[in-house]
């Protein structure tokens, strides 16, 4: 029988459009993360990101839980779930208060935080995140710990991650509905950049693509924390889709023949390697239909070449430029694609690399592609715990937040070029 669970249990659950997964995780003495147990199911409820049918993304979920609490042989009761819908947008405020010149002490920013806190906006939007990001000391950006420093003017920076309203609401009931308490949703970039990224890329400039079955999320991170974000409504699934369209099958045949036989890249030889789509049923049905594997990635190409394309403008618009060297990182999914990081560099001009879980002791290797990079997010977010804002006040306080536009994220693309 499963025990109760020990202290310090972090169990995570990603919830996306094509299967739903779920990781128990352990802190250990040494502060690495140790996974107990992992779970997954098909997605059957769950459209570009958001729930459609309640009943069955609830059984997903709660077939998927139940699949880790026995590999782990413990009965867990609070999960960290992910958002990865459309609507997302992150934003970012700036705070400065005067100090005369005296030493900074704990209580300075505490007072500066909760002054942060009353610059959010509610109107329009769920807070999912409005963490304090640098400190500011009389204008010198990208202080990390000012404690204990003499400062005429201190400020910071406050990240804002906000999302349609609705689609958080479902996903809160759903999981609460499968009995579980929902300790926290958070936003899929944020932990899948936690998980794929190093701390160093996340503060020089990087840019994350995360190819879902039904979405595609682009996020900017700079100054070590996520600066911008675009959604694209295309995913890994409309290529499956497009296959079983294109040649008459059914998308789980599409889906394998994607998988065994789909690449990114074309070359010669791949018109004369031939792949079986149906097999007769009898002789009077004459010879299995085949198709060359040159026709397969033509069809692949075609999408990914539109979905390339949303990419590079959804870069241009988060002012993703500079040196040619500045780095994109595929995860997702949709980046167990073969060749898909040598195509993306073609396209993009950029140096591109597949983003995968790393920094985790005992993940399955089922569970260590780039598919299942939020997953392990989720649990990193968990164990780091971050400050939020939200926290400093009432519960019924924190609603909903309207950003206010781009003029400060503008600001600090300015502060992450001088300094970084």
């Amino acid at each position: 029988m499963a025990k109760a669970a020990p202290e310090g249990l972090i169990t995570a659950l990603d919830i996306g459009s094509s299967k739903i997964s779920a990781m128990i995780a352990q802190k250990g003495d040494g502060g690495e993360l140790i996974v107990l147990g992992t779970g997954q199911r098909e997605s059957r409820g769950v459209k570009r990101g958001y729930i459609a049918d309640m009943a069955a993304t609830e059984v997903a979920v709660r077939e998927a839980v139940e699949q880790a609490e026995r590999i782990a042989g413990i009965n867990i009761e609070n999960v960290w779930a992910g958002f990865s819908a459309g609507g997302l947008v992150s934003d970012e405020a700036f705070i400065e208060s005067e100090l005369n010149g005296h030493r900074i002490e704990q209580a300075d920013i505490d007072a500066l935080l909760q002054e942060g806190r009353q610059s959010i906006d509610p109107q329009g939007r769920m807070v999912l995140h409005a963490q304090p990001a640098l400190y500011t000391l009389d204008g010198l950006d990208g202080v990390k710990k000012p404690i204990g420093l003499h400062a005429d003017r201190l400020g910071v920076h406050i990240h804002v991650i906000a999302a349609d309203g609705s689609p958080v609401r479902n996903l809160d009931l759903c999981v609460r509905s499968a009995h579980l308490e929902v300790k926290s949703i958070i936003a899929a970039p944020v932990a899948t950049g936690l998980a794929c990224l190093s701390d160093e890329e996340r503060d020089l400039g990087v840019a994350l693509v995360e190819i879902g079955a039904g979405i595609t999320n682009v996020s900017l991170f700079a100054g070590e924390m996520l600066v911008g974000l675009k959604s694209i409504a295309i995913g890994s699934s409309d290529i499956t889709d497009d296959i079983a369209s294109a040649f008459g099958t059914t998308r789980g045949q599409a889906e394998r023949m994607k998988c065994f036989h789909g690449s990114a890249n074309a070359s010669p030889r791949d018109n004369h390697e031939m792949i079986t789509i149906r097999f007769p049923e009898n002789e009077e049905d004459g010879d299995a239909l085949q198709i060359t594997k040159a026709a397969l990635i033509a069809v692949i190409r075609t999408r990914l070449e539109q979905l390339m394309g949303e990419v590079q403008t959804a870069l241009k618009e988060l002012k993703f430029e500079g040196p040619i060297n500045r780095q994109v990182v595929l995860t997702g999914g949709g980046a167990e694609l073969k060749g898909i990081a040598d195509y993306a560099q073609q396209v993009l001009g950029r140096s591109v690399r597949v983003g995968r879980p790393r920094g985790l002791t005992g993940l399955p290797e089922a569970h260590a592609g780039p598919g299942f990079a939020t997953l392990a997010g989720l649990a990193f977010f968990a164990a780091n715990d971050p400050i939020d804002l939200r926290g400093l006040v009432p519960q019924q306080a924190q609603q909903v937040y309207r950003p206010k536009g781009l003029r400060a994220l503008k600001r600090l693309f300015q502060t992450v070029k001088a300094n970084y």
